[in-house]
């Protein structure tokens, strides 16, 4: 990898471009030299490379896959929207020269040292830019440059003067560690040196007792302090010496308050920490609306991409839209409307390959798929096709029968394995236990005339259910149904009606319109019926441009299944992102407890229903930024005046937003020192928003960044926000500084 590699480009069959791609020597950086040309560019960051798949695991390498060995290719995957880089090897050992080569990157990267490397990269692609002539120097007139190109408007004066300090060699330019002293001085953080002085007894240092009484006073870590004082000097302090004296330096705390454990997200809930072991109604679960379109919903491009973005992103219930194809082949695409079309069979085989591709918890995924207009023929092929091409080990049998199989199965028990939900012939209990709907024994019963009443209804009952159970064998295939276990799709005629006669295995679908009417009239019931049985929620047909509606409003009554349009970037997606953000990404968040029984009196429009301590109150002082990105498309020299504004998203007593003042001038290191407050009555079920944005006084402000958590996940204390693109890529360096306050 250090040497250059030679490989072939692919953006499509007929576009193929030679390129060498090489590894700087940060480890950090991607660089490729066009052979044509022989120009070199930054090509992309490690720290942007979410994955690398091997093989024809794309839909661009699938179609030269009779002109290229699947050995030869793989493809770079990015966090966020941005497109994939297919890469064709010139031999197979080259390829996984570079496979392994990034694998071990991407998994061996630890934070702190990305924080290092990224400053580092930073600093580098600063001084490149801002080097017009590339002689490797810099002077002055090209560091004013350098300054705009930062989103820097410094006086004159102070920047001659941090210019010649950093100048040792007198030359009147700057060049290698000088412009290193440069950056050094133009970042220096006076918010955290105050702090770190603040609790330092000397100014210089913290000892191991006085970086715990910062732990334990201000980031309120109330176990182990002294413990972890010491992993942090470990972990984070750059010199020896100070390290080897159990001290840490001025530069070690910045690097400790830019780490993982200095972020606002705690630590502890990225993996793993949920209880997997309820209901599958118990959980909020990541989902997807026609998955396979990454465009509008009219003319879009259908791609199996959209099933893998979404499933790396932690989704859990896809999308699959069958129709008639040719020759009996099913094909996925959105029926009755222009967009392009991708066979079944590939969106099951890479379901099969990816839906558990990086997943820290292997929790079950899901997918949908409605009758096509010949449904005997479609559906025996869609079956046949499934099962044939589905691992037998992701395949869902319903358990061993019997009084052992639960109707309501859990994300531990469901592991691994892809559910189907569609129709089904007849009900979950048929297939574990055999045939049989008898009516209610009411012998028991005090009341002789309810009884009978009783027994009327349910041979009602059971004519109805006879009658639709004839239609629904003479409509579907046996074998289609079969793959039917746990996600019956039943019709919606009420909450009554569902208590009185649906089961835990079985699932309604409802438009958002329906949903929110719901809501609006009969919170709490929507409430208790979510606590025992699977909603799925999905967008109004109207939303041609894939827009997105407020997943909010759903998860407040505990739908489970709420269905957005992955590929469009927006609040709704963030609210999404940052749900999901946590529990390991496995796609899977457990309801509050109020939320999971069936005979809760909460209701989101009246906030004192719910049992429990009274509102919380979150105070949030926002400090500064550091090297916020300049607006897409901005005028050159352009600098952005940030202010952020902090939205809670919630019940409707608690959604609020507040806002800084905006700074002029300076999207490099805005300081704000402004302190938010907000009255939270169901913090269980809020998630804040960070956004930053450049103030306009004449039109619409623009978009910098945004950061967005679950209340649940917030570490108090001093913390820093790395912001993320309005797609959901990182953009370090860019961060917010502030002190969190939670108190009851």
């Amino acid at each position: 990898m250090q040497q250059g590699t030679l490989m072939r480009k692919v953006k499509s069959k007929s576009w193929k471009k030679q390129r060498y791609f090489k590894l700087q020597e940060d480890c950090m950086t991607i660089w490729y030299q066009s052979k044509r040309t022989g120009k070199t560019e930054s090509a992309f960051s490690i720290s942007d490379v979410e994955t690398v798949r091997e093989g024809h695991q794309s839909e661009v390498l699938q179609s030269v896959a009779e002109e290229f060995p699947p050995e030869r290719c793989f493809t770079i995957v990015f966090y966020g929207r941005r497109g994939n880089l297919d890469l064709v090897a010139g031999s197979a050992e080259e390829a996984q020269c570079w496979v392994q080569g990034l694998h071990q990157l991407i998994e061996t990267r630890s934070f702190p040292l990305t924080f290092a490397l990224v400053c580092r990269t930073w600093i580098r692609d600063w001084f490149q830019k801002a080097d017009k002539n590339k002689d490797g120097r810099m002077n002055f007139k090209e560091v004013q440059r350098l300054l705009k190109m930062m989103n820097v408007d410094m006086n004159e004066d102070h920047a001659l003067r941090l210019f010649q300090d950093a100048d040792k060699s007198e030359s009147g330019t700057l060049e290698g560690e000088e412009f290193v002293l440069f950056y050094k001085a133009l970042t220096q953080r006076e918010e955290v040196l105050s702090l770190f002085q603040e609790y330092s007894e000397d100014g210089k240092k913290l000892t191991l007792l006085e970086l715990a009484d910062f732990l334990r006073e201000e980031q309120l870590e109330d176990e182990g302090t002294e413990e972890l004082a010491m992993e942090l000097i470990d972990k984070y302090e750059p010199s020896e010496t100070a390290r080897a004296r159990h001290v840490l330096s001025a530069d070690g705390f910045l690097m400790y308050l830019c780490s993982l454990e200095g972020s606002i997200f705690n630590p502890q809930h990225r993996g793993l920490w949920q209880d997997m072991s309820q209901p599958l109604c118990h959980y909020f679960i990541s989902s997807s609306h026609n998955t396979y379109l990454i465009e509008d919903q009219i003319r879009g491009h259908s791609s199996i991409e959209g099933y893998i973005r979404a499933l790396k992103r932690g989704c859990r219930c896809l999308e699959v839209d069958c129709w008639d194809g040719p020759n009996g082949e099913p094909m996925v695409y959105h029926g009755h409307t222009f967009t392009s079309k991708i066979p079944f069979r590939e969106v099951v085989s890479t379901l099969g390959k990816t839906s558990w591709g990086n997943s820290s918890s292997p929790q079950p995924s899901m997918g949908m798929s409605p009758p096509s207009s010949h449904p005997q023929r479609y559906e025996e092929s869609t079956a046949v096709q499934g099962i044939s091409v589905l691992p037998e080990r992701h395949r869902c049998h319903g358990g061993t029968g019997g009084q052992g199989a639960s109707l309501s199965p859990t994300p531990q028990e469901l592991k691994h394995k892809i559910l189907l939900k569609g129709k089904k012939i007849g009900r979950l209990e048929d297939t574990l236990d055999g045939p049989g709907d008898e009516a209610p024994d009411m012998s028991d019963d005090d009341n002789g005339a309810e009884a009978e009443e009783e027994r009327r209804r349910a041979k009602v009952r059971g004519t109805q259910q006879g009658s639709a159970l004839q239609k629904d064998k003479e409509t579907l295939a046996q074998a289609l149904s079969d793959c039917v276990i746990y996600c019956k799709n039943v019709p919606f005629r009420g909450f009554q009606e569902a208590r009185s006669h649906s089961r835990p295995s079985e699932i309604s679908s409802l438009s958002e319109a329906k949903a929110r009417k719901l809501i609006r009239d009969e919170g709490n019931e929507f409430v208790r019926h979510n606590a025992w049985q699977l909603t799925r929620i999905y967008p109004s047909g109207m939303r041609t441009d894939s827009s997105n509606y407020s997943p909010q409003e759903m998860w407040n009554v505990g739908c489970q299944i709420v269905a957005l349009n992955f590929q469009t970037a927006g609040t709704e997606m963030d609210l999404c992102d940052g749900l999901f953000s946590q529990n390991g990404c496995c796609g899977y968040v457990l309801k509050p407890p109020f939320m999971r029984d069936e005979e809760t009196l909460f209701n989101p429009s009246d906030p004192s229903s719910r049992e429990g301590p009274g509102p919380t109150t979150l105070t949030i002082q926002v400090i500064s930024g550091q090297q916020l990105p300049k607006v897409a498309n901005s005028k050159e020299g352009a600098i952005i005046d940030p202010l952020v504004r902090v939205e809670i998203y919630g019940v409707p007593a608690d959604q609020a937003h507040q806002e800084t003042k905006y700074i002029e001038n300076n999207g490099f290191n805005p300081r704000w020192d402004e302190t938010l407050q907000f009255q939270l009555h169901v913090p269980e079920l809020a998630l804040i928003r960070f956004v930053v944005e450049d103030y306009d006084k004449t039109s619409r402000n623009d978009f910098v960044g945004q950061f967005t958590l679950a209340f649940a996940n917030i570490k108090p204390g001093y913390r820093h926000i790395h912001l993320l693109s309005k797609d959901g890529t990182s953009i370090p360096p860019s961060s917010l500084f502030v002190h969190i306050r939670i108190t009851e």
